[in-house]
């Protein structure tokens, strides 16, 4: 499903975006859910791509606030793969797709000038025993520049509060 001028519902959480920003749930394509998802032994998925005129946005959400992660695997590591495949899986879908839209969006996404990687990371305000604050975004993005240096030199990790000047969107939440 590729929204454009609008909004995406992942969670409890809407991502606003700007005019002329372009905007798709990656893991809702028919390519990655029909034809890729089971490429490699089962690729994984960034949840959203975004993007300007310039820049190719790979954003994947996370939402802690109401169930604590349960997941074994790191998050920076579970990033990484997300990534790596979402990438693979662009290139692909610009010469495979079936759905002549997502052939358009990968094909314009790989198009960009540049390439960012965002965690949306939301999780409690006030942490306490029964829902702490288990996840440093300090060492996220520590592990996230070291693995993604040639992908993205500047990770980033927000949550809806401390989104950057240059992300044309706004989350509620």
């Amino acid at each position: 499903m590729i929204e454009e001028n609008n909004a995406i519902v992942e969670g409890r959480l809407t991502f606003h975006f700007e005019p002329l920003i372009q905007a798709t749930k990656y893991d809702d394509w028919s390519f990655y859910r029909n034809q890729f998802n089971n490429a490699f032994g089962g690729a994984k998925a960034i949840d959203l791509i975004v993007i300007d005129s310039h820049t190719t946005w790979l954003i994947e959400i996370k939402d802690y606030r109401a169930y604590q992660r349960t997941k074994p695997i790191d998050i920076g590591d579970e990033m990484l793969g997300k990534v790596r495949d979402t990438l693979i899986g662009l290139v692909a879908a610009k010469f495979n797709a079936n759905d002549q839209e997502e052939k358009r969006v990968a094909k314009r996404a790989l198009g960009t000038n540049k390439l960012r990687v965002v965690l949306h990371l939301e999780q409690p305000q006030k942490h306490s025993r029964l829902f702490p604050r288990a996840i440093n975004p300090v060492d996220v993005i520590q592990k996230l520049k070291q693995k993604l240096k040639s992908i993205d030199a500047h990770p980033i990790v927000v949550d809806q509060f401390s989104l950057k000047p240059e992300m044309k969107w706004t989350v509620e939440g």
